[in-house]
């Protein structure tokens, strides 16, 4: 190390331009990342606020609450671990204040996920027209008391309560009873929900005419959902390559610049393994130097950035990439070593 440390310190120019390099190139994954997470969240947040494992659906709707209705012989009984959830969506809309684009979940005050809103402020739904809301709505301008429209329901909804973290395929979930439900959808009797929802992980419905899914099977088949996890990953992954292909020409590029030097360390004695560790580690230095300016940047960005973008910044999650372009480093720095290992004193030093 205090050889490689010596080379940074003398080539301070060259080094700063990789520390540099690797800075925007950091900031750009960690940010890249924290934006994939967000929306992957926005997509799921609802769902998995309700702590379920498995969930009914009508065997033609597709894997998708919005088209599937269940009546109440598909319901059958229902333990303590079972709720039923009724979807549609709806379009709010109050005086003074913009259209949200939503999503309303129908719940039975009686059932668990009902019971379990943690509530950001206010009080649960009592009445047929209270609604809890997610915070996406106070950040629009709206708060507690505020009375809404729902789609052209005459009927206004008054706001009792914020929760946060609850959206659905990116669109705000507005909660309130089952009848509520019902009248938006302009049902009757039947049917009497959209979907069943289990805390049992074997929980299985085995009425003709409906289908059990797992949770993830349903988060799969959210529209875009997968299209844009995949989109992400690909754009990291290549990203990863790219920076290996970067640090790599880099450092090939000094390595040579540094034969001729080598070449006299190897006359004077040096083993070749102290200098391909040299070699390594002036990468990993450069590369930590690098991701520690990155984070800083983006723990900054972090703080700055306004709640209505889309991100989430995860530690454990850019912990793993801030590792993987370690790793890309370590992989590019082996590159340059068969060079050093192939050091000719004599003909390097021109002898």
């Amino acid at each position: 190390m205090f050889l490689a440390l010596k080379e940074i310190k003398k080539e301070k120019l060259r080094s700063s331009l990789i520390v540099a390099m690797i800075v925007l190139i950091g900031y750009l994954i960690f940010i890249l990342t924290s934006l994939a997470l967000g929306l992957a969240r926005q997509n799921t947040d609802g769902i998995n606020s309700w702590h379920v494992n498995q969930i009914t659906l009508n065997a033609n709707a597709n894997v998708d609450m919005r088209q599937s209705f269940l009546t109440a012989d598909e319901v059958g009984s229902l333990s303590e671990r079972e709720a039923l959830i009724g979807q549609t969506s709806v379009v709010a809309k109050a005086k003074n204040h913009k259209q949200l684009s939503a999503v309303f979940i129908g719940l039975k005050s009686s059932q668990f996920i009902y019971k379990n809103i943690k509530l950001e402020s206010g009080h649960h739904v009592k009445k047929s027209h209270d609604i809890v809301v997610d915070t996406s709505f106070k950040t629009s301008g709206y708060k507690l008391g505020d009375q809404i429209k729902l789609n052209d329901d005459k009927q206004k909804y008054r706001i009792v309560g914020f929760t946060e973290g609850a959206k659905l395929n990116i669109a705000p979930i507005v909660y309130g009873q089952m009848q509520t439900w019902k009248s938006l959808r302009g049902l009757t009797d039947d049917p009497v929900a959209s979907a069943i929802v289990s805390q049992d992980a074997k929980y299985e419905n085995d009425h003709p005419g409906v289908k059990t899914y797992t949770k993830q099977q349903v988060i799969d088949k959210l529209p875009g959902y997968q299209a844009q996890t995949a989109t992400f990953v690909l754009m990291i992954g290549f990203l990863m390559v790219i920076s290996l292909i970067i640090i790599a020409v880099f450092l090939y590029i000094l390595t040579m610049q540094k034969i001729p030097n080598y070449a006299v360390l190897r006359a004077q004695g040096v083993p070749s393994k102290v200098l391909v560790w040299a070699t390594i580690w002036q990468s990993v230095l450069l590369v930590i130097s690098g991701l520690i300016i990155a984070t800083a940047l983006t723990t900054v960005t972090a703080l700055a950035i306004p709640a209505t973008v889309p991100m989430a910044f995860d530690v454990p999650a850019l912990s793993g990439v801030g590792l993987g372009l370690l790793l890309m480093a370590l992989i590019g720095s082996l590159i340059p070593i068969r060079s050093v290992l192939h050091v000719d004193p004599v003909s390097a030093i021109g002898g």
